[in-house]
């Protein structure tokens, strides 16, 4: 009598305990279920106005009492956030202003900052007429306006360097606490960049801040990420790629030196 092992009876059974036909395979395991949202979470997804409505509608004390806290919460940093926003667009600045206007500038911190981080200042090299100048000068202007707790300033290229070629520019001078965090030197000369790119290497320069809810949130992904292959599909593994694939740390002094024939100098640039 042909046997079929894969039948689920007690002839079957007794035949496995003796080994004469194989064990069933054991059936796969059911995939874990999605871990569930932590509270703060789902009430970032609330407005203010809702978080007012949802606090008068919950029947729980202690829920509703959570819910006011955590809107109160908000609204105070919201309010810091908007103290914090001294900024707001791109300054145009001189040669002779550059010590107060970037370096002094990068010294000076916010109030209620414990940590004494400074501000973020971004120098804006450029020279109109020039296509990946124009771009990047329209994307200084929406990151300045977007970013209004870290001062852009600009400066016509050679008037900031004397003699500065156009093949370096547009060039981006980035300080933080009085030093140089980075510069990127003729930024979109190898192809088209994005704005999404440029805020990327600022934010990991320390050159622009996440508002605090924002810095929190992105914090906390971060902790939920467990494997390296996890951290490749990140987009902040993302940025810190971007970010090291320029220069990742300037010295003091920016020396710019001519690659081409017709750019057959130095540059020294020392504020």
């Amino acid at each position: 009598m042909a046997v079929n092992p894969n039948e689920d009876t007690e002839f079957n059974d007794a035949l496995r305990k003796y080994g004469i036909i194989p064990q069933k395979e054991a059936p796969p395991a059911s995939p874990s279920p999605p871990p569930s949202p932590q509270l703060e979470d789902v009430l970032d997804d609330f407005t203010d106005k809702e978080l007012l409505e949802l606090g008068e509608d919950v029947k729980d004390d202690d829920l509703e009492r959570t819910i006011n806290a955590y809107r109160r919460q908000r609204i105070a940093e919201e309010k810091k956030e908007q103290k914090r926003a001294r900024f707001g667009r791109v300054y145009p600045i001189g040669r002779d202003d550059y010590t107060k206007e970037v370096t002094e500038a990068s010294k000076i911190n916010e109030e209620d900052d414990e940590e004494e981080r400074g501000t973020g200042v971004i120098c804006f090299l450029y020279k109109d007429g020039i296509p990946r100048s124009d771009r990047t000068f329209a994307h200084i202007r929406t990151l300045a306006e977007r970013h209004p707790r870290s001062k852009f300033v600009s400066i016509v290229g050679n008037k900031c360097i004397p003699d500065l070629p156009d093949s370096r520019v547009p060039m981006l001078i980035i300080y933080r606490k009085g030093e140089i965090r980075n510069q990127l030197i003729a930024w979109g000369t190898d192809k088209e960049r994005q704005l999404e790119e440029l805020e990327a290497i600022l934010i990991l320069c320390d050159a622009i801040d996440l508002p605090e809810h924002g810095r929190a949130r992105d914090s906390r992904e971060r902790e939920d990420l467990s494997s390296d292959e996890e951290e490749d599909d990140d987009p902040s593994s993302r940025m810190r790629s971007a970010a090291t694939s320029t220069n990742a740390r300037a010295p003091k002094n920016i020396r710019v030196s001519a690659k081409k024939k017709s750019d057959d100098s130095d540059f020294e640039f020392d504020m």
